[in-house]
């Protein structure tokens, strides 16, 4: 039985609402600061860490074989993660922050979408180490960015 795909379209859908945003914003608005220190621009380089972390371990999972599956992120480190990537995220400009984002999230669905019935079927019976439905993240940062320019 082939795997489930219908992933690929969210994450379409929520990289081309990404891409758009990106391709409108002003330099104002990526710079807008966003709750806890954050700004737009530093939210979509917290994305684009996230997206490319799946390029990366898409990519040595599938030198490795289907049987080495990666290991998934415990719930308690992402925020000290993303705490401790935070300065770097800021420090990048603006528009480059929002450019990698876009890249990244297109080489992870890339990526992803190209991964094999075994590879899916081993990642879903390891726990989904890898969570080929980008578009969540995406969505849940895309939100927050748009309610936080409406203020």
């Amino acid at each position: 039985m082939p795997a489930d795909r219908s992933y690929v379209v969210q994450n379409t859908a929520q990289r081309d609402r990404l891409s758009e945003f990106v391709e409108r914003a002003s330099d104002k608005e990526l710079e807008a600061p966003m709750p806890a220190g954050w700004t737009v621009a530093a939210v979509l380089a917290h994305l684009a860490f996230w997206d490319q972390r799946i390029v990366v371990l898409v990519d040595a999972w599938q030198r490795a074989g289907a049987t080495q599956v990666p290991s998934t992120v415990a719930d308690h480190d992402v925020d000290w993660i993303n705490d401790a990537g935070k300065p770097m995220l800021l420090a990048l400009s603006p528009r480059a922050a929002a450019r990698l984002a876009v890249a990244a999230a297109e080489a992870a669905d890339a990526r992803v979408a190209g991964l094999k019935d075994e590879f899916l079927t081993a990642n879903a019976a390891a726990g989904g180490p890898i969570n080929p439905l980008r578009a969540t993240h995406r969505k849940e940062h895309l939100d927050e960015i748009e309610r936080g320019l409406k203020r």
